[in-house]
């Protein structure tokens, strides 16, 4: 169930990053070699699991973690950080620092959940807890993700139409259907090498924030020094920073990853191995989510520093930041910037079709898994299918404000995020679920801290939302 896009980065090698399952026999999409779980049944998505263990022995903090950190920062995210440098400057820059601890902790139990228990979020969730309760909760994130798979699809199609010129709306179009064809009928090694480089391109947002002029004294003083917003317009951009950083699609797809390392064995095993593994996996993960925190701060340093000081005002679509950068820190930052949000795009669009596409095949029942071919997975392959397409046809809408659809997108995956914060919480905490895992007292707290700054945050956004 591993998807091609995470076994994407430098040294992950053609198959998943796994090697901590003892027994684990090799295989291919074409071939795997069948192993049995503890049902006896065959499992040939388990028997994928160990195609990767040299690389993953030799670099083994690459995984999900990683990847999930990497296609955290989508073009609408960039868009967000982007908007909060260019109306406010450097004055939400503690926020990054800040939430880093809280995301990181958080994407941590989303990880143990599914390293220990051996299935995604919505399968753990519906375990313990009522179906009508998991159904709203994945119909919410459903919804929020197709909105993002709009928004990040349009900020494509309107970057594209920049470089190259053109319609737009075609281009979006093509994105879609590009990046389903490739989910759908790519084999792993070749779509592994694309993303490769997709994601080595993200660095080009740190290369732009070194290629303008930033007065970093300023930038200190801002990071350390909390500013809080006092207009309504400011509120609006912080909660809706925190909600693009903090997501419930990024706990759903690290779980899903997580549950895929931990394979179908029995549950001592998981238990025992998820023991084993746990240095891996925090290292991963604080990894991914300092990748994504540091990438953020860079856009917001970078739309501070030149459209702050020159434009002052709402940047309506991310080719418009794109070709404002071009005049005020020159070509390079703004082919950079261009270049940064189609990487983006093409590791986060995946990544949000396939997260809601395992939530609700988990919450169906029906088989899924990117290690299955389509005729072994129609309802899942179907949904993803669908999905993508929903988020491309709402992109294509004419109309659309997209920063009001954008912001309203961060304030959705807000109030999205504290019901699944909740659940997660109270599964992590009960040793009946986790067993050794079951989180230690200062993770629970951070845990439960974000849990009640999550909905607080998302109360004020809305309250600035009428007063705007």
């Amino acid at each position: 169930m591993i998807a091609p896009w995470a076994r994407s980065l430098p040294g992950a090698g053609p198959g998943p990053w796994s090697g901590v399952i003892p027994g684990v026999a090799a295989g291919g999409r074409g071939g795997m070699a069948q192993d049995a779980g503890e049902d006896g049944r065959h499992r040939p998505e388990r028997a994928a699991l160990g195609r990767a263990a040299p690389a993953l022995r030799r670099r083994r903090w690459l995984g999900p973690g990683l990847m999930t950190g990497a296609a955290d920062d989508d073009p609408s995210g960039i868009l967000t950080y982007a908007q909060a440098g260019a109306q406010l400057g450097f004055a939400l820059c503690w926020l990054m620092p800040l939430l880093y601890p809280l995301m990181a902790v958080t994407q941590e139990i989303s990880a143990r959940i599914g390293r220990v228990t051996g299935q995604g979020l919505a399968g753990t969730i519906g375990q313990y807890y009522s179906r009508p309760l998991l159904r709203t909760i994945v119909l919410v994130v459903v919804f929020a993700n197709t909105i993002n798979l709009g928004s990040d699809l349009g900020a494509m199609g309107d970057v594209a139409a920049l470089l190259t010129g053109g319609p737009r709306r075609l281009y979006a179009a093509g994105f879609g259907l590009l990046c389903a064809g490739l989910q759908i009928g790519l084999a792993y090694e070749r779509y592994a090498r694309l993303m490769r480089w997709a994601a080595l391109t993200l660095l080009a947002y740190f290369a732009t924030a070194f290629a303008v002029d930033v007065p970093w004294a300023s930038v200190a003083y801002h990071t350390i020094i909390p500013h809080w917003p006092r207009q309504a317009g400011g509120l609006l951009l912080l909660a809706a920073v925190a909600g693009t950083t903090i997501s419930p699609y990024n706990f759903f797809w690290q779980a899903a990853l997580e549950a895929e390392e931990a394979g179908r064995g029995a549950r001592a095993g998981r238990q025992r191995a998820a023991v084993r593994d746990l240095r891996r996996l925090r290292v991963d993960t604080y990894a991914g989510m300092a990748l994504a925190n540091l990438l953020a701060f860079a856009v917001m340093v970078t739309a501070g520093a030149t459209l702050h000081v020159w434009h002052a005002g709402a940047i309506p679509t991310a080719a418009a930041a794109a070709a404002a950068l071009r005049p005020l820190a020159g070509p390079l930052a703004g082919l950079l910037f261009s270049a940064g949000i189609l990487a983006s795009g093409f590791l986060a669009v995946p990544m949000l079709a396939g997260s809601a596409a395992i939530a609700l095949a988990e919450t169906l029942g029906f088989p899924h898994g990117f290690d299955r071919r389509p005729a072994e997975a129609p309802a899942f392959y179907a949904t993803l299918a669908a999905l993508t397409l929903a988020g491309t046809l709402l992109s294509l809408v004419p109309g659309i404000d997209p920063i009001r659809a954008l912001t309203a997108s961060a304030i959705l995956n807000g109030v999205a995020v504290v019901p699944v914060l909740i659940l997660m919480m109270r599964l992590a905490t009960r040793p009946e679920v986790m067993g050794p895992l079951a989180l230690p007292r200062a993770m629970a707290l951070v845990g439960w801290l974000t849990t009640a700054i999550m909905p607080a945050v998302g109360l004020a956004a809305i309250a600035a939302l009428f007063l705007s």
